[in-house]
């Protein structure tokens, strides 16, 4: 195995270039490229520039948690991610831990071996006494361990055809300049080579680490923190990932109450950070961790400091990092001018309470404010709605359907102003409304009462007439509002943002509508979940589905696909059909809530009704595919579709037949996604069994699917459609943004005055329902 492993290696290294051309040929990614050192990057997004990044094990991240031997499987998972980023065509070292745990494993064992043996031989039995372990000397640890922990690394490397060296180093050898440049040329040629440098201090001889022993500018060796932000600076690496058992840096010790992880640490924020104890293994602590990350920061090169323990992250926390996800603290020199998204939630939060705290008449003067403000600065964003569009149009990258939902116009502010106005008058009654009230026995009265949710993330695409809807549904219910809009809108959403902050002023909460306007990742947004109580996303099906699968920890609310069916009943009306077949599919195409299926009923084939429907598509330009039944009746049909789940979201639609209503039910069900579907029918009873049958959100009768809408269900707007089961289905509005919490109003009653010994019986007596004077009562 060994001749094998030198002879890979040899190989190797004949052709370094050719080898790097070779494995970057089979990378998923593409390779960074090089940039110029001296200053590290200012958001993590920028990451993913990083071409020669060290990776630093930590003690507690090799080692198992009886601190004798290494914990295999994390070790294997990180190799893994550092081989395939090696492969991608960077430049990988690793700052390691473990020979003194790998070492002390391997000496208990022979320790144990040898007094077994010396026992059974002065006993000459085999029942043996309980052996004691002597304390073991660490340098004889590392000694032990070292030759071990290499082996075990390249034994892992060799299943990605990727080579490694083992370099043992002391605080000497960066001291002495002439070590210093035969470190510095070793690495370099390694790299060169495309080999996996492995670091280590030389614990078998490395002296005590000396407090306070820092040079003026150089950082001393103390621990492998120190080690890898000297080597990270030394050889001018873009980033420096520092692994440990912490999820990063908090602003206090983790477990503390109100200890908050940070997710981006600036230099000069030291002050503001209590540290805790260090580690269960290793000499280092997170304030060795932070000097030297700030240490490295100086010097140009990025740093994070993340998990490596996690089960459930560790196999992808390198990758995550260098792809610039959320993961870890991130150290930057560049601050923000605005607040993070995270202080922006904080503010958000506060400014809520206080809003669902104010009368129903006070919200919604927020609520007229705010539509008044829409027709008075008309002029205002129109031109900012005008500059995204000539962006937009000269990218050339936008679809058409997409500029139509990015453009607004007079008659579009009119109409919103009108919903506002609408949202206004419906919010009078909306918060604190009892639903429910109890006498529970004397003196003892329960109400259930409706509140807000708390904390929305609404996040939307091209489309800022979005905005103030949303804006108005959240003050009218009393949540504290996120909102992430597209990027193509940014000069339309900033100018809606102010009008809406303007508005809320009036009762001095502006903070509870904020615009992220940072450069977060929708995923990185889907990830707190302790600030965040609901998702709302509006766009596209993608959009959706990618939402739905980050946010894990938080409700989403709406659909991934509205795949909306029209039903033709044999006994349909000609007038009826051409209607609402020409509105569902063409008034809006790209709506969710447009037609896509049309299902014919087999007696409607060959005759005039089937003759106008097709002459009308065609007439509207609408591109018809063939459903199989379809087309096995058509000599020449049109194109057969690929999937009877599509979404065209275009001047497209595809035909198909059925037998009778219920086989038409069953296809709903089948290929549907459970939004709008339409039935077109004189016959009543047909028309009342589909309406039962069909389990969709919205399910119409001789109506246009294009009715699914909170404006058009007079909800005066909606925040979207939701074909959930829970909650809030169909278009939401107002309702849907509102949860419920319990009262209960005693007079010194305790669960002991119900038991079999108690004076009092339940009564659970209904009462009248009443509205609470005012709104102060059911703050959340």
């Amino acid at each position: 195995m060994l001749l094998q492993r030198l002879s890979l290696c040899s190989r190797l290294s004949v052709g370094p270039k050719s080898l790097r051309t070779s494995t970057r040929s089979v990378s998923q990614g593409k390779m960074p490229l090089a940039r110029a050192h001296g200053k590290s990057f200012a958001h993590r997004s920028e990451l993913r520039q990083a071409k020669r990044i060290v990776v630093k094990l930590g003690s507690a991240v090799v080692t198992r948690g009886d601190e004798c031997g290494l914990a295999l499987g994390r070790l294997a998972s990180i190799v893994e991610q550092v081989a395939m980023l090696q492969n991608q065509g960077r430049e990988m070292m690793i700052v390691t831990s473990g020979a003194v745990a790998f070492g002390k494993q391997r000496l208990r064992h022979e320790i144990l071996l040898s007094q077994s043996v010396r026992q059974a031989l002065h006993s000459g039995q085999n029942q043996l006494k309980d052996m004691s372990l002597p304390v073991l000397e660490a340098r004889a640890c590392a000694a032990a361990g070292q030759s071990g922990l290499m082996a075990l690394y390249e034994a892992m490397f060799t299943q990605y055809s990727t080579c490694t060296a083992q370099i043992l180093v002391t605080n000497l050898d960066f001291h002495d300049d002439q070590k210093r440049r035969n470190l510095n040329s070793t690495l370099h040629e390694l790299l060169r080579m495309n080999i996996v440098p492995i670091i280590n201090t030389n614990d078998a001889v490395v002296p005590p680490p000396e407090p306070n022993s820092d040079l003026q500018g150089v950082i001393s060796i103390k621990d492998n923190d120190s080690l890898a932000a000297r080597l990270a600076v030394e050889m001018r690496a873009d980033l420096l990932i520092a692994l440990s058992d912490v999820e990063g840096l908090y602003d206090s010790p983790p477990g503390t109450d109100d200890a908050k992880l940070l997710d981006t640490f600036y230099p000069g924020d030291q002050q503001s950070i209590t540290y805790g104890t260090k580690s269960r293994v290793g000499i280092g602590g997170m304030e060795a961790k932070v000097k030297a990350a700030l240490w490295a920061l100086q010097g140009g090169t990025s740093v994070v400091i993340a998990n490596g323990t996690h089960p459930k992250v560790t196999g992808h926390v390198i990758t995550d990092i260098v792809e610039g996800k959320k993961v870890g603290t991130f150290f930057s020199e560049v601050k923000p001018a605005g607040p993070t998204v995270e202080q922006q939630t904080d503010m958000a939060r506060t400014a809520g309470r206080t809003l669902a705290s104010l009368l129903p008449e006070q919200r919604s003067e927020i609520i007229y404010t705010m539509a008044d403000l829409l027709t008075e600065k008309k002029e205002e964003i129109l031109s900012a709605n005008k500059k995204d569009m000539e962006l937009a149009i000269n990218s050339g990258r936008m679809p058409p359907s997409m500029l139509k939902r990015l453009s607004l116009s007079t008659s579009k502010l009119n109409s919103l102003a009108i919903g506002l106005r609408q949202i206004a008058v419906s919010s009078q009654d909306s918060v604190g409304r009892v639903l429910r009230r109890t006498r529970v026995a004397n003196n003892l009265e329960l109400e259930q009462i409706t509140v807000p949710i708390g904390v929305l993330l609404v996040i939307f695409e091209s489309r800022p007439d979005c905005l103030p809807q949303v804006s108005a549904l959240a003050i009218a219910s009393g949540n504290a509002l996120l909102l992430k809009g597209g990027k193509e809108a940014a000069n339309t959403n900033r100018i809606l943002h102010e009008l809406a902050q303007e508005a809320l002023s009036v009762h001095n909460i502006k903070d509870a509508i904020q615009l992220v306007s940072t450069r977060e990742e929708v995923e990185d947004l889907c990830r707190l979940e302790k600030m965040i109580d609901l998702i709302i996303p509006r766009g596209s099906s993608q959009l959706v589905r990618d939402i739905q699968r980050a946010a894990k920890g938080i409700p989403v609310l709406g659909h991934s696909e509205g795949i909306c069916h029209v039903y033709v009943d044999h006994e349909a009306s000609i007038d009826k059909v051409i209607k609402i077949v020409r509105d569902s599919k063409c008034d809006y195409p790209a709506a969710c809530n447009a037609m896509e299926t049309l299902l014919v009923h087999r007696d409607v084939l060959r005759t005039p009704l089937f003759d106008q429907i097709i002459d009308m598509l065609r007439t509207e330009q609408v591109k018809i595919h063939a459903g199989p039944r379809f087309a096995s009746y058509l000599t020449f049909s049109p194109s057969e579709v690929k999937s009877l789940r599509t979404e065209y979201g275009d001047l497209e639609c595809c035909i198909e037949v059925v037998d009778s209503m219920q086989e038409a039910v069953d296809h709903i069900h089948k290929y549907g996604s459970s939004h709008t579907d339409v039935i077109v029918t004189e016959n009543e009873e047909t028309a009342e069994q589909f309406l039962q049958l069909v389990d969709s959100a919205c399910v119409f009768w001789n109506a246009s699917s294009r009715f699914a809408d909170g404006y058009r269900f007079g909800l005066g707007a909606e925040v979207g459609i939701s074909t959930a089961r829970i909650h809030a289905r169909g278009p939401v509005g107002l309702e849907g943004l509102l949860t419920t919490k319990w009262v209960l109003r005693g007079d010194g009653h305790t669960a002991a005055d119900f038991s079999e010994q108690g004076s009092m019986k339940f009564l659970h007596e209904n009462l009248p329902v009443a509205q609470p004077l005012t709104g102060q009562r059911t703050s959340n």
